[in-house]
């Protein structure tokens, strides 16, 4: 059937009826009581009720014939995919009625669904609370399709040179949040996106990136003989100070070390999947000094190794922190303490000087294998050709303690002499 012209429909009349589009089947124009004006009806069978239905396409002639026609055949397209064109409409409708959540609505919701996700609940924390700090006051009252590129590079700018990390992070959980919104259709673009445009130029990562810091590893075997191998009954801090050392362990799991890990007989630590940071189980031999620690800490609690002195659980996280700024540990960065963590590069650098193979220090570090590849064929935690770097790095570090002839008990707070001075 040849498409209406528009000569037709200009001089159609109320008498004249209904006409058909002719370009898509069940559309036609009606006519008003007003000459060449009237209404688009398209009329289908609704695939999803089964029942027969008109739809109003647009009034003739602000919607002419061409555009009618593209209308009407949307609408096909959507009942060939099984969709009923007024329903969808509907549905659009009561969308646009909704309010769109404000900023900080949209970043606690996404909060909470990701927070499952996420391994370290000091991260989960940080993730929201960075955003109290420098988001919520300037846009947490904005709904999400109100927030333009400027304001975002109104949160950034106090801090995108001086904390340029800091900022980095934050602009990705603003564009996560957004990012959000956009896919609940709330807004209809990414502001931060743009926003580098609207600011200065940051220093590279390289620059910028601050390491923990680190002791160095020749200062370990003083560090120890001074501040470690002498410490009175109930002293944990120094204890667990000396065996994070000797086991190049994350503080975290340290702290968290339960006796059913340890194998006394084959002088293994077992760390379980859950407690560590790639979700794999990790084990760890134990030189001589690592088990002397462990038997001094025998009876302090039932299952915890380092069990918090007046609460039910762990020790804090601040333990060996606080410690490290008492003894004012010295480190590679200047006016800055050394870290727990710190003693893991210590470790790595001490590997690398002396000679060890760059895939025994990997391991006992316990770091996953980037290359998936490479991954896929590491079968073996190498346990047996680690166990004489650990007593090696065993020997280093408290070498300066048996220069002197003295280690230390750590259950009873009393020195043990070497065997030359016990026979004078």
């Amino acid at each position: 059937m040849a498409v209406i012209s528009e000569l037709k429909a200009r001089n159609l009349k109320l008498s004249d009826g209904p006409i058909a589009h002719g370009g898509v089947t069940g559309l036609t124009l009606h006519p008003s009581s007003v000459k060449g004006q009237g209404k688009w009806v398209f009329r289908y069978v609704s695939p999803v009720t089964g029942k027969r239905r008109n739809a109003g396409v647009g009034s003739y002639p602000e919607i002419g014939i061409a555009e009618a026609g593209k209308r009407a055949l949307a609408m096909r397209e959507q009942l060939a995919a099984g969709d009923d064109p007024l329903q969808i409409k509907a549905q659009a409708a009561a969308k646009a009625h909704i309010r769109p959540p404000t900023f900080e609505e949209a970043a606690r919701i996404l909060h909470e669904e990701l927070c499952p996700g996420w391994k370290n609940p000091k991260h989960a924390q940080q993730w929201i609370n960075t955003l109290e700090q420098y988001a919520f006051p300037e846009i947490g009252q904005m709904t999400l399709d109100q927030i333009q590129p400027a304001h975002i590079a109104n949160v950034l700018r106090p801090i995108w040179i001086g904390k340029a990390e800091t900022a980095s992070r934050i602009k990705q959980r603003l564009h996560a949040v957004i990012a959000w919104g956009w896919a609940h259709g709330y807004c209809t673009s990414n502001p931060a996106d743009v926003v580098p445009h609207l600011l200065p130029q940051q220093p590279g990562k390289a620059v910028r990136v601050q390491h923990q810091p680190a002791m160095p590893w020749r200062d370990i075997p003083k560090f120890v003989a001074e501040h470690l191998w002498r410490r009175a009954r109930h002293d944990q801090s120094r204890a667990m100070l000396e065996l994070l050392i000797l086991t190049a362990c994350r503080s975290g799991e340290l702290r968290g070390m339960t006796w059913d890990e340890i194998d006394f007989d084959k002088a293994i630590w077992t760390i379980p999947a859950a407690r560590m940071k790639a979700k794999m189980p990790h084990r760890v031999p134990l030189a001589p000094r690592a088990l002397e620690i462990l038997r001094g800490q025998e009876g302090y609690h039932q299952s915890l190794v380092f069990p918090a002195p007046y609460a039910e659980g762990p020790l804090s996280d601040m333990v060996l922190t606080s410690f490290l700024r008492r003894v004012n540990a010295p480190s590679d960065v200047p006016d800055r303490c050394a870290t727990a963590h710190g003693f893991r590069s210590s470790f790595r650098d001490w590997c690398s000087e002396q000679g060890h193979p760059r895939d025994l220090a990997e391991r006992a570090l316990a770091h996953t294998v980037a290359n998936k590849v490479e991954a896929a064929y590491h079968r073996t935690d190498l346990l047996d050709q680690r166990r004489p770097m650990m007593n090696a790095w065993e020997s280093f570090v408290t070498s300066q303690t048996r220069e002197r002839g003295e280690t230390a008990n750590c259950a009873h707070g009393v020195q043990y002499r070497s065997e030359s001075e016990n026979s004078t």
